[in-house]
């Protein structure tokens, strides 16, 4: 997957999810997604690449580096809860909207449940690829 790919991919699951909201709250070079006003995805280009930044389980972003070359931690976010994707081998289209969803959910089972646009226990749990 290319990196134009990345980014189509990775926006078009992320605006198929209940309540999400694009915004460019630092320019528009930053597209920044968001669920009830917390952000769960943010798209840029860092010099010369495209990049999607996305929440994930401390222990699973720990995996996840190890499996992928093409996952690294979190590109200015908190290393321990956000990982940097990248296009490149092993990166296809399944991997991707497993991890958008993964960051969705993760944000959406924060909010308080009365602003909760969905179940995070079981959203998207039907689609999950195998990995």
């Amino acid at each position: 997957m290319n990196g134009s790919a990345l980014h189509k991919t990775a926006a078009d699951c992320a605006e198929a999810h209940p309540g999400a909201q694009l915004e460019h709250p630092f320019g528009p070079d930053w597209e920044v997604y968001k669920v009830r006003g917390k952000v769960f995805m943010l798209m840029t280009d860092v010099p010369g690449w495209p990049v999607v930044i996305l929440k994930a389980d401390p222990g699973e972003a720990h995996a996840l580096r190890e499996q992928y070359s093409r996952i690294t931690p979190g590109y200015h976010m908190n290393k321990k809860h956000w990982i940097t994707l990248e296009s490149g081998e092993g990166v296809d289209k399944e991997l991707v909207e497993e991890l958008v969803t993964d960051s969705y959910r993760l944000v959406v089972a924060h909010l308080p449940k009365a602003e909760r646009p969905v179940d995070p226990h079981t959203y998207g749990t039907g689609t999950r690829a195998a990995r």
